[in-house]
């Protein structure tokens, strides 16, 4: 199919969805446009294996969490002053 043709089914395709499912679609693509996404999906996995102080320090925490409650996640955010919505929206700046 040429490109004009399938940009056109596209347009068809998305005019056809809920709301909810264009905001799914338009979220995949912007993801599939940035840069570090698609350099973060490329990257290779990391093999490397843990070194003793590594091994060390994830056992410390794990113990401290046995015996202390974490800190929630939006707490950091209060205290920083920013939101989960600014993080995910988060551009760099060109």
């Amino acid at each position: 199919m040429p490109h004009a043709q399938t940009k056109e089914h596209a347009h068809e395709l998305i005019d056809r969805m809920a709301p909810g499912q264009v905001a799914v679609v338009v979220n995949l693509l912007e993801v599939m446009l940035d840069p570090v996404a698609r350099a973060l999906a490329n990257a290779p996995y990391d093999d490397e294996p843990l070194s003793d102080d590594d091994i060390k320090a994830l056992d410390a925490s794990s113990e401290w969490l046995k015996h202390n409650q974490g800190t929630p996640h939006e707490q950091f955010l209060t205290e920083l002053g920013i939101t989960q919505q600014e993080i995910d929206n988060y551009k760099e700046p060109a």
